[in-house]
């Protein structure tokens, strides 16, 4: 502890936010006068650095170097500034955005502070702004990065620092997106010769705010996605205690879609997030609120949005209730929408990360269109050559990549509504939909399975039991590849992680969480379907399938 305390005071020397040197000395306090909680929290947080890396930076908010606060944000930004001035010389664009989370506009004004003593231009943000505007402004500003403060969908307690980077910054037809490796290494070895943060050089004013036509542009792009508006739909809209409410509203009502119902005790801003137990729409009872209002108004569609709505979950009805339709459902949907939107283009990109369903793959095949399978991230996912419909499970859809080379959930919430619209038109719906990709294409049943811990080493000793004890056999099915990520599966960089596929024509996917203290499996089963009259069986038989590979893996992962 003595160790610890002597770094903590050489940081608290070293912080330039009177706050947080406070906040950190009185924990040095408690922790000398032998308080057990307060030393554990002091170790905690001196213990090493948030690692700047493809997600920038995501964690904890509080005084440390193992913490989001005031310090770590301008050594951060110093590193990259560092990295653009390296590349481009004097003069660098630097766009930033922030949420609504605690002390995001406190960590966006730091950030703007040391670009412009650095030498940059600097365009923020004019308030609290959903991330898709961030990534839009960077292309429409003709920035050459672009820094977000969120956490997304992460706890109350946490706050982010997002990067992408612009056209002078990326290779050809990437302008827009998140940083890929080598970049993260380069910003956070520049991050760690910056030196104390109390030295980096900050201005108190030269940054510019972006103007509001650019939001407006951003809106009309979006709801320029829709083409006939062919039936009145009613929805109901949650923001989730986020900041999108009011361009989603707005982007909606501009597609011809205005009989919107916002979920009245989750459309403001609340960085405490006081009615979801966590912040992020796939979590159980986080649209209970919504599916009540839903009832009372008599709705045809949810449409969920996560805090920074850069995803969108939907939930439809559903014999005497609601269905959430799960992440895969939702890039089925959007995605045979997009290959039918580009029928025959054999340049047209329909892109997946590996731990999402093979079905957006057999609906390209079937339009004419390329597949391509990506690492997890949409890092990776918009970087796929001729993109026009990219998506990952955990409800991040890209629908229009000229314009947003990121997920965006407001613009995939205007393309499901129009989706929605016509199928309703039609005397049709989206499980209708969903039942007819079945038929066509087999059922492709997906499912997760996730072990939160406290301890992080105990993900690397789950996946080390794995690779020494890898199944024989998936609920009953014989497995015929087993793929260790880490040394590269079929062309793509490794990544941590274990695929293994059963001649059943199952899957499971083994990798640890990019952004949260999760092992994350993610699992696929395939059965053909003749009919949708056969539908329920096939499902019910797939579910069998799925509840006994997580049995298995259970045994194997010892979690």
């Amino acid at each position: 502890m003595t160790e610890t305390v002597k770094q903590a005071r050489s940081w608290v020397a070293a912080d330039p936010d009177t706050r947080d040197r406070a906040e950190l000395t009185v924990l040095i306090g408690a922790a000398e006068s032998g308080e057990p909680r307060a030393a554990a929290e002091l170790a905690d947080r001196m213990n090493g650095q948030l690692t700047f890396g493809t997600a920038g930076l995501r964690g904890a908010i509080g005084a440390g170097p193992n913490r989001m606060n005031t310090a770590v944000v301008t050594t951060a930004t110093a590193g990259l500034c560092q990295v653009l001035r390296e590349d481009l010389g004097e003069g660098f664009h630097l766009v930033v955005g922030y949420d609504a989370r605690h002390r995001s506009e406190e960590f966006a004004r730091t950030v703007a502070a040391v670009a412009v003593a650095a030498g940059g231009r600097v365009s923020l943000m004019p308030g609290t702004y959903p991330t898709p505007l961030l990534a839009y402004a960077l292309n429409a500003l003709d920035a050459d990065a672009g820094v977000m403060v969120t956490a997304s969908h992460n706890p109350p307690a946490d706050n982010g620092y997002k990067v992408y980077l612009g056209a002078r910054m990326s290779e050809p037809g990437a302008a827009g997106a998140q940083i890929v490796p080598p970049m993260d290494t380069r910003i956070f070895d520049a991050i760690l010769a910056a030196g104390p943060a109390v030295d980096v050089p900050v201005a108190h004013d030269g940054w510019e705010l972006i103007e509001t036509h650019v939001m407006d542009d951003y809106v009309a792009a979006a709801a320029a996605l829709v083409g006939d508006r062919t039936a009145p739909l009613k929805i109901v809209l949650t923001a989730m205690h986020g900041v999108g409410a009011a361009t989603a509203l707005r982007t909606l009502a501009a597609a011809g879609f205005d009989d919107v119902t916002p979920v009245a005790e989750q459309i403001e801003p609340d960085p405490d997030f006081p009615t979801v137990a966590f912040p992020n729409p796939e979590e159980p009872g986080a649209l209970d609120l919504a599916m009540a209002t839903a009832a009372r108004v008599g709705a045809d569609l949810i449409v969920a949005l996560d805090p920074d709505a850069d995803r969108c979950s939907l939930a439809v009805p559903s014999g005497a209730g609601w269905r959430q339709l799960s992440g895969d459902e939702i890039g089925a949907l959007l995605g045979e929408q997009a290959a039918a939107e580009h029928e025959g283009d054999a340049e047209a990109t329909l892109a997946r990360s590996i731990v999402s369903s093979s079905l957006l793959g057999r609906i390209a095949e079937a339009h004419g269109l390329r597949g391509s399978e990506t690492l997890t991230g949409f890092k990776w996912i918009s970087r796929a050559p001729g993109l026009v419909f990219g998506y990952e499970e955990a409800i991040g859809y890209c629908v229009n990549p000229n314009v947003v080379r990121d997920k965006d959930g407001i613009s995939a919430a205007v393309k499901a509504c129009e989706l929605a619209a016509k199928l309703k038109a039609a005397g049709r719906t989206l499980e209708d939909q969903l039942a007819d990709l079945a038929v066509r294409h087999g059922l492709h049943a997906t499912s997760p399975l996730t072990f939160r811990v406290e301890d992080l080493s105990l993900i690397g000793q789950a996946l080390e039991r794995l690779r020494a004890n890898p199944p024989a056999t998936l609920a009953g099915a014989a497995v015929v590849a087993y793929d260790d990520l880490g040394q590269g599966y079929q062309g793509l960089p490794p990544t941590e992680g274990v695929r293994i596929a059963t001649d059943a024509g199952d899957r499971a996917i083994v990798r640890p969480s990019g952004t949260e203290p999760k092992l994350k499996c993610y699992l696929e089963v395939v059965a053909p379907v003749d009919s949708p009259a056969e539908l329920p069986q096939a499902v019910e038989a797939a579910t069998a399938r799925l509840d006994g590979i997580k049995d298995e893996l259970r045994q194997v992962l010892g979690l």
